[in-house]
């Protein structure tokens, strides 16, 4: 219903002499504005409004015939306003005053960030907000102008009054404030470093490592020398080739590499000729060339050796660092022209370091090595660790393609058929031809046997369904399991609890089932059976169940997703709650499945083509999250609009406890904007 122009013109010309007559007044809201630089073409603009005791103002979610706040950017500002989002109680009722029109208002304060995108850097931000506030029968048209230069995200504050005048000592803030900002940058890529470290195939390279350098450290002095060689190499590739890639191709190139097919196969072949090349099959060795420069040119082959392996390092381990290290570029981007360079070097740095330890180290293997036979037993060791995570590789892809191939049981079946075999080898019942006799069990070998035994034991409850959280990042998803023990007592409980099954519906009686992609695509929420991968039929869902909806943006190939939902999700407090109190979505950003050609569009955000599935979700996550890394969970209210002001990502800490506050804090705010 269109709200009646010729009723609000003359309500406007009755109150034209009380407008303005506040010209000398101060305005009903005062508004305090600030901008952040989000990367060179997206920066939030940030307008923060206390309203006086008594008046409303006006949602920037009401109608465009209806009154509204609108924020516009000057013409000359080469940028556009791609989304608002509001903070504050979001109130609603009937208005008589506008024919029982359904306002939505803000009371006190409320803060709206504008996400905004340019076609290049800009030192400022200019414009206007007009708004509409109502007072009793007072309903007033206001304007406010505001100029505000762009600062770094940890500074960003009250630049301006609502003339649009800088602050005081702004100025002299803004270099200390951009060093601090790039300290962070650093600090926070540093420990990024580290934290990828315990990747499995940036850990899984040590041995790689170990077995190069034991050819080439003859001395010493000549470890050290390579020691040093190969960390310098792994921050110069990593500094320069993060470097490249972001400002070329923008943060979510490593991250989607992470899930790329060929990358995964290509990977999956590396560690599988590794692990046989470590069993003694064949001996993986540098073109005969490059040893012929080595002699020629004073060690010219063993350098560039060196730099390949730390190549080989940097690829492989992107497809295990790509998360990280997008959520990192992503902070780095703040930072301006010299944030990327600064975040990769950090990164880098902290990468190379732990790495120039493990190659100093075979040096000393040499020279204990030809003792004995112990050394190539350490090396039939790592090779059946790579033949085991060469499986995950074969897995990324046959998730994400949907091949079927390595379902749960057969992985597991895998693995276990791997670490009993390294049982038997390292108690001398199996033995490869390039092994020396083991007359006698060391207590180390002894040590190392029953840990492989024990992993193995472990493992077999898995081929019934028991959830082995300590390795659940690894394996395939519980889906993909034929028979699973485990899910089916998970289902009798919440259905004893429930009564009426999950997810969507719970107890509530308005329960509708997810269609789209439940053929090839299985909940991994414990306890949740009525999950959507789809945004707008879960959305749809959750109007009709009249619940806040859960979006839980994941992939296939995502190691922390897998471990925060058998550690955190799995916990009977966070159950109950999702299944009978929320409507839950799995959004698969790795999701190949093609687009129909009539839904395949541009993305606004980054302005690539969306062609499948996965790349839709990742669209939904950057645009209206500003995220681009997996697992993140946000709770939306039933018009999309985030209940929290953060997102929940990965917690390390396994806090169970801060989750469930988490949801019942959402559930609060989606009480509060959806009373009847």
């Amino acid at each position: 219903m269109k709200h009646l122009l010729s009723f609000l013109i003359p309500v406007f010309a009755l109150f034209a002499f009380h407008a303005n007559a506040q010209d000398a007044d101060p305005k009903p809201v005062k508004w305090q504005f600030s901008a952040e630089k989000k990367n060179d073409q997206e920066y939030a603009l940030h307008l923060k409004g206390t309203i006086d005791k008594g008046w409303l103002l006006f949602s920037t979610t009401m109608g465009n015939d209806d009154p509204n706040t609108r924020v516009a950017l000057d013409s000359s500002i080469k940028a556009t306003i791609t989304g608002i989002t509001e903070n504050g109680k979001l109130e609603n009722r009937k208005e008589p005053l506008f024919d029982n029109l359904e306002i939505r208002y803000f009371e006190n304060e409320v803060e709206l960030v504008a996400a905004v995108k340019a076609t290049g850097p800009v030192s400022k931000l200019s414009g206007t907000i007009t708004y509409m506030v109502l007072k009793g029968e007072d309903a007033v048209p206001e304007e406010s102008t505001f100029s505000v230069p762009v600062e770094a995200p940890a500074t960003a504050k009250a630049a301006a009054d609502t003339t649009g005048a800088p602050a005081a000592n702004d100025d002299i803030a803004d270099d200390d404030a951009s060093n601090k900002s790039l300290w962070w940058i650093f600090l926070a890529s540093f420990g990024g470093g580290f934290i990828a470290l315990i990747t499995p195939c940036v850990f899984s390279m040590i041995p790689i490592t170990v077995s190069f350098f034991t050819k080439r450290s003859e001395t010493r002095a000549q470890g050290i020398k390579n020691a040093f060689t190969y960390s310098l190499s792994i921050i110069v590739i990593y500094t320069l080739l993060g470097f490249l890639i972001t400002k070329i191709f923008g943060a979510s190139a490593l991250n989607s590499l992470a899930s790329n097919g060929v990358a995964n196969m290509i990977f999956f072949v590396i560690f599988l000729l590794f692990g046989f090349s470590f069993l003694g099959a064949f001996e993986i060795s540098l073109p005969s060339s490059w040893a012929n420069v080595s002699d020629s040119k004073a060690g010219m082959g063993s350098m560039l050796g060196i730099f390949f392996m730390a190549l080989t390092l940097a690829i492989v381990s992107f497809s295990c660092t790509g998360p990280i290290l997008g959520n990192l570029l992503v902070l780095a981007a703040k930072g301006g022209n010299s944030g990327p360079l600064i975040g990769m070097f950090g990164f880098s740095l902290a990468l190379a370091i732990p790495f120039s330890l493990f190659a100093l180290f075979p040096s000393l293997l040499n020279k204990i090595g030809k003792s004995g036979g112990w050394l190539n037993a350490v090396k039939v060791t790592l090779g059946f660790l790579e033949l085991a995570l060469a499986l995950k590789f074969l897995s990324n892809v046959d998730m994400a393609y949907h091949w079927n191939l390595l379902d749960r049981e057969i992985f597991l079946a895998l693995w276990i058929a791997i670490f009993a075999l390294l049982t038997l080898y390292l108690v001398g019942k199996l033995k490869l031809s390039h092994d020396s006799d083991v007359p006698f069990l060391t207590v180390t070998r002894l040590c190392f046997a029953i840990a492989a035994f024990t992993f193995t034991i472990y493992m077999v409850p898995g081929m019934w369904g028991a959830p082995l959280k300590g390795i659940s990042g690894f394996l395939p998803h519980e889906g993909s399991q034929d028979f699973n023990l485990n899910k089916s007592l998970v289902d009798i409980q919440a259905s004893l609890e429930s009564g009426a099954g999950s997810g969507a519906g719970g107890n509530n009686v308005n329960v509708v089932k997810p269609k789209k992609l439940v053929d090839i695509l299985h909940s991994e929420i414990p306890g949740v059976e009525n999950l959507f991968f789809n945004y707008e039929e879960a959305l749809e869902a959750a109007k009709v169940a009249n619940k806040p909806l859960m979006l839980d943006f994941t992939g296939h190939t995502c190691v922390n997703c897998r471990k925060f939902e058998k550690s955190v999700l799995s916990a009977p407090a966070v159950m109950k709650i999702l299944r009978n109190d929320f409507v839950v979505a799995s959004l698969y950003t790795d999701e190949k499945t093609s687009l129909p050609d009539e839904e395949k569009y541009v993305s606004k955000a980054t302005g690539e083509k969306v062609n499948n599935v996965g790349q839709r979700n990742q669209d939904i996550e950057v645009t209206n999250f500003n995220r681009n890394s997996q697992p993140y969970y946000i709770p939306v209210d039933l018009e999309g609009k985030p209940l929290a002001k953060k997102g929940y990502g990965y917690d390390p800490k396994e806090d169970v406890d801060a989750f469930v506050k988490y949801l019942e804090d959402a559930k609060a705010e989606f009480a509060k904007r959806h009373a009847k």
